[in-house]
């Protein structure tokens, strides 16, 4: 680690890690970037220096900068959204922040970190900014704003930050969706004006953006410059595209503030999520990068990803001791080692209208507690995991009837209610005690492995009733320290985040989290979908993906069990079927594709994702590129129907051009195979060996496919004269 620090430099800092270049200017009280893309190694010093030189603005405006600071200031010429709003009782709302110094950590894996002090003793106001560049090429960005006058209160109502994009970046690429329907991709131009994606949710949502993209026209996932960022906050969020008058563009995000949420004292200090942004040639270049960043910062590396049963659209509320014993029996059976009791074990819990707040077994239908079956479980070799709700609270418990006062709400009346439920003020102490003992006594009685941690409304009017201020952002602090104290009190603990499904999915919760749950939904033809741009942000190993009944509950849609198995696989691997209702034959198939998952879930949870720019849409190749770039996982899904009579050669990218591949076909059961009159491809038949370069450049005859099958195939590296026995 070298240590840089200065007052002043005269020429830009050079960040440069994972193939990407950061280039910023340090003389102002607020960094600005004034390059964000490829490496700036072979550009002389010179060239970098008139980077920072001060332009004529558009509008005439004298000494105005060319591209605005990481927090924008209209004192330094920018009219677009500001960096920072805020005010002192109406006065000191637009500050200047001047020069306080800066200092660079320079990391031995490249990148580094760089903190920029600036200072407005006028406005009685200071600012910390930071910038990360990681091993990975991420860049992650964040400011801390402070009251440094001796007296009064500065009120805070929005911190934005923003990095610049250059005018290559003509197209715009976000994400929206519902439950049931989550990361639905939409494309439109990068225009004048601003492209806001605002979160009011109180968590992420389901309709929220995972990435916000910039890129050149006609960008994929193989190519194109693409350029993304993520803001990390489960609560009220803002991402946003910006583009002025002068041509300017600007990718940005922080933290949505409901009025009054933020005011500080003398001395006290706002400090805004983290803005992170990614760089590369296509969007599995940015993928990269996130899934990178995500497998770096765990506090342990992730032991294999254990096949789970998640009792839910088995039993729902029906809990039965023996019934799901008998699930168990199954389980085990076909290879499972985890399973998760879901909703329905507590207090008064039979179903969705009552109990949400009382954490304790209910002896009505559990006489002897989860014991008996925790014990069985276990006996079956596999660990025990149990679903709880902790921010949600029932209108029917006897917490609501104990404290009223703890329902978040706008003062004396209540929000309207979602699936029968509130929510529970975690900013209140007593509250927050509550849910962390309750939890926490059953994890230590019962060594609960897991947590599937659910939340299933949005935060609407959430505020302390008592004050009837807003809360939102308290909430969303008191949750993170929740799942901290949980994770500190039980270290070998793993926390899921489901939030209706898909709905709560964003960095700062995957810091504390080893899983999320994608979606509600898991009919697979609905799951490629969800899973394909899930993967933007998120690695397969962290994102649940389950074999579901044979009919899928949510859509009533049909699918084979290779098809279910197929998909399932390309992500952590479980199972939400009533496996008491299974044939013999399925439980066999079941049992093979559970040894599939086992073979591969290494290379899943530490290889590259990577997604063919197939032209049909008809059909997907997607898979994933061990690190060494010696094994792959790879699989032809067809969609739905091709208006081409046969499919094209399937190219694969992500492989090494000069190695020679062994083609290895991937199945357990017949019913994955084509079906056509000719059979399969030849190559699936005869197991060629091929280089990678024919495989990237040629590729490989697509199969002709039925809707809604997948076809799975490995590539091994052969090495000329290796033992290829067994």
């Amino acid at each position: 680690m070298t240590i840089v620090a200065g007052d002043r430099t005269t020429g830009p800092v050079v960040l440069e890690s994972g193939g990407v270049g950061v280039v910023v200017d340090v003389s102002g009280g607020v960094p600005r970037v004034l390059h964000w893309g490829p490496p700036t190694c072979s550009v002389a010093g010179d060239d970098l220096a008139r980077l920072a030189e001060f332009q004529r603005g558009a509008d005439g405006l004298d000494g105005a900068h060319p591209v605005p600071a990481v927090l924008p200031e209209q004192s330094g010429g920018w009219i677009g959204t500001p960096g920072l709003e805020g005010h002192r009782d109406g006065a000191d709302f637009s500050p200047r922040f001047h020069h306080a110094g800066w200092r660079l950590d320079r990391s031995a894996e490249g990148g580094g970190c760089l903190v920029v002090d600036g200072e407005d003793p006028v406005a009685g106001l200071a600012v910390t900014t930071t910038l990360e560049l990681g091993a990975e090429g991420m860049l992650r960005a964040r400011a801390s704003v402070t009251n440094s006058a001796p007296s009064g209160d500065y009120t805070v109502d929005a911190v934005r930050l923003a990095l610049p994009v250059p005018v290559e970046a003509q197209e715009l690429l976000d994400l929206a969706g519902r439950h049931l329907r989550e990361r639905s991709p939409q494309r439109r131009p990068f225009h004048v004006g601003t492209h806001l994606r605002e979160g009011r949710r109180g968590r992420t949502g389901s309709d929220a953006t995972l990435l916000l993209v910039a890129g050149v026209e006609g960008f994929g996932f193989r190519h194109g410059e693409v350029w993304a960022v993520h803001t990390a906050w489960s609560g009220n969020h803002a991402t946003f595209a910006e583009q002025g008058l002068t041509g300017v563009r600007i990718l940005g995000g922080g933290e949505l503030l409901l009025p009054g949420e933020v005011i500080l004292a003398p001395g006290e200090a706002y400090t805004t999520p983290w803005l992170y942004g990614a760089y590369g040639t296509g969007l599995d270049a940015v993928s990269a990068s996130f899934h990178g960043h995500l497998r770096r910062q765990r506090r342990t590396p992730l032991p294999p990803r254990p096949v789970v049963i998640n009792t839910w659209e088995a039993v729902y509320f029906e809990h039965d001791l023996a019934a799901l014993i008998e699930l168990a029996d199954r389980a085990a059976q076909v290879g499972v080692e985890r399973f998760v009791l879901d909703d329905g074990w507590f207090r008064g819990r039979r179903d969705a209208r009552a109990g949400l707040g009382d954490w304790q077994v209910d002896p009505a239908v559990w006489p002897d507690g989860l014991g008996p079956l925790v014990d069985a479980v276990r006996e079956r070799g596999m660990d025990f995991g149990l679903w709880f709700e902790p921010e949600m609270i029932s209108a029917d418990s006897e917490l609501a009837r104990a404290h009223p006062e703890w329902i978040l709400g706008p003062g004396e009346r209540l929000p309207l209610e979602g699936r029968h439920q509130q929510v529970l003020n975690l900013a209140i102490p007593a509250a927050f005690t509550h849910v962390l003992e309750a939890m926490s006594r059953l994890i230590s009685a019962h060594g609960i492995a897991y947590v599937k941690w659910d939340h299933n409304r949005d935060l609407v009017e959430a505020g302390d009733r008592s004050s009837r201020q807003p809360r939102v952002h308290d909430q969303t602090l008191a949750v993170y320290a929740l799942m901290d104290e949980l994770r500190g009190r039980h270290p070998e603990l793993e926390i899921e985040s489901c939030s209706s499904g898909g709905g709560r999915v964003d960095l700062a919760v995957l810091e504390r989290t080893e899983r999320i749950w994608a979606s509600d939904c898991i009919d697979a033809l609905e799951r490629q979908r969800i899973q394909r741009w899930t993967g933007l942000l998120a690695p397969p190993e962290i994102v649940g993906s389950h074999v579901g009944a044979p009919t899928a509950h949510t859509t009533r849609r049909t699918h084979s069990l290779a098809f279910r198995a197929a998909t399932a696989v390309f992500g952590h691997f479980g199972i939400e079927w009533d496996l008491r209702t299974a044939s013999d034959e399925d439980l066999d198939e079941l049992a093979d594709w559970v040894a599939v998952y086992k073979q591969v879930r290494e290379l899943l949870a530490t290889g590259t994702t990577v997604r063919s720019d197939y032209p049909d849409e008809a059909y997907w190749v997607h898979g994933v590129v061990a690190p060494d770039r010696r094994s792959a996982l790879f699989a032809f899904v067809s969609m739905d129907t091709s208006p081409s009579a046969q499919p094209g050669r399937v190219r694969l990218p992500g492989l090494d051009l000069d190695q020679l591949y062994r083609i290895e076909p991937l199945y357990v059961s017949e019913s994955a195979l084509t079906r056509t009159a000719s059979g399969p491809p030849s190559w699936w038949v005869e197991s060629p060996t091929v280089t990678g370069r024919t495989l990237a450049a040629v590729g490989l005859q697509g199969p002709m496919l039925d809707p809604e099958r997948a076809l799975l195939f490995r590539v091994a590296a052969d090495d000329p004269g290796a033992d290829r026995r067994g």
